[in-house]
């Protein structure tokens, strides 16, 4: 019974059935036929008890495995690799299955390989999740054929094995240091470091053109006999909390990925530069009540907690109450912190409905509203219109994309900072304004 479940039988052999029954039906126009073909018959047999033997006489003919990262990154192709030892004193032919989680509906999944008698080999794949989670594969079968090609054996490997996705680590590694490098910003990566003026004093030093002469101190200078300037570094030791908006604006898919996980990856990088510029990262999301909340410090550990927050950050998409945000801030932030709200307003009516709150907050912190624009609507105005009906569509999609720039002068009007970025943008974008902010020193 075991044999009868583990085998399978080729193309080729129906091919030459299928050849052999033409043989016989000309069998009756050519009666000499009749002999031969059955002779052919007994050689096909023959073949194909051999090549039942040659795969099945070894208990062990391959070894496989499938090795998967302790985590999968979401929204970044995560990869897979497979590791086949073949056992068989002869090259085989292989077809690799391997049972995929259902979140990817991946239903076509083969992988054909010649493998050399008594080798190794190893090949890889690659996988890209968009939703956090428990991910769960199933068997890596494969299939294995002798040269005659005429039956497959399966062997059945790694079953049942679960992997977590994460928010995209692959990220973090990625702008792991960009906050710091100098010579990454001629790739537009990230803005070039300047002394702030946020009176944390860090040295004096004598005079160069080009430094700010506001700066100057009199007393070293009449001591030194020369310009001498007091330099300033960036205050340390600040709050900085990302809120996410969990509520039906952030449901849009783009590039397979929702908003809201474009979010949750953007914070879990930026947590990261926070952290490395010694201030201190905090976050909470929010929909209908204020949850998922981590208190900002700079602590060793702090970096696995926003992580293990924001791989359990579920939500029903309901609609967002601002009016809940705005009094938990109000009870649970008390010292002038650096506020960034990942959130999403398609129209100014939309933002005028949250803009009471949004500016009571503003009054007590520094507020970044980062929302996002609608890259689809970039095909409907740049394409040709032909008829009527497409005018009106591009006129329709150049009015939503002239109200967020209404929206970021609107925030601008009442002090508020604000981020319009596209999707894939967010980390980077989000990135360039917190250090943006901590050159300016404006917090």
């Amino acid at each position: 019974m075991k044999l009868l479940k583990n085998l399978y039988i080729n193309n080729l052999f129906f091919y030459v059935l299928l050849g052999m029954i033409g043989l016989f039906i000309c069998a009756f126009i050519f009666p000499n036929l009749y002999n031969a073909v059955w002779y052919l018959v007994l050689v096909l047999v023959s073949f194909l008890l051999l090549d039942l033997v040659l795969l099945f006489l070894s208990k062990n003919g391959i070894e496989a495995h499938r090795i998967t990262p302790e985590k999968l990154s979401n929204g970044d192709n995560n990869p897979i690799r497979v590791t086949i030892e073949n056992h068989y004193t002869f090259p085989i032919d292989i077809s690799i299955i391997d049972e995929i989680p259902f979140q990817f509906q991946i239903r076509n999944f083969k992988i054909n390989r010649n493998i050399k008698a008594s080798a190794k080999d190893e090949l890889q794949y690659e996988l890209r999740p968009t939703e956090r989670g428990e991910y769960f594969f199933g068997n890596l079968n494969v299939y294995v054929s002798s040269p005659l090609k005429l039956v497959s054996r399966r062997f059945t490997f790694d079953k049942n094995a679960m992997v977590p996705t994460y928010p995209s680590y692959i990220q973090l590694r990625k702008y792991d240091l960009i906050a710091f490098s100098n010579t990454l910003f001629q790739y537009g990566i990230k803005k070039i470091r300047r002394l702030g003026h946020t009176m944390e004093f860090e040295q004096i030093k004598e005079y160069v053109a080009g430094d700010d002469v506001r700066t100057i101190n009199w007393k070293a200078t009449a001591k030194k006999n020369g310009l001498m300037i007091n330099q300033f570094q960036d205050e340390k030791s600040q709050s900085v909390y990302m809120i996410i908006d969990k509520g039906r604006v952030m449901k849009m898919p783009f590039n397979g990925l929702s908003l809201l996980d474009y979010a949750i990856n953007a914070t879990l990088v930026l947590s990261n530069v926070i952290l490395k510029k010694q201030d201190k990262a905090g976050l909470f999301a929010f929909s209908k009540k204020v949850e998922n909340r981590v208190f900002a410090e700079k602590r060793g550990s702090q970096m696995q907690k926003i992580l293990e927050t924001l791989y359990n950050i579920k939500t029903d998409f309901f609609e967002s109450d601002y009016s809940r945000l705005y009094v938990d801030i109000k009870k649970n932030i008390n010292q002038r912190s650096l506020l960034i709200l990942y959130t999403n307003f398609e129209t100014l009516d939309g933002l005028h409905r949250q803009l009471p709150y949004l500016k009571a907050i503003a009054k007590s912190h520094l507020l970044v509203v980062v929302f996002f624009s609608n890259t689809e609507l970039n095909a409907i105005i740049n394409k040709k219109s032909e008829t009527i009906q497409e005018v009106y569509d591009k006129v329709i999609a150049e009015k939503f994309v002239f109200e967020k720039r209404l929206i970021v002068a609107e925030l601008k009007k009442y002090g508020i900072h604000s981020v319009l970025t596209q999707p894939e943008n967010l980390t980077l974008d989000t990135i360039n304004k917190y250090l943006e902010i901590k050159a300016r020193g404006i917090l």
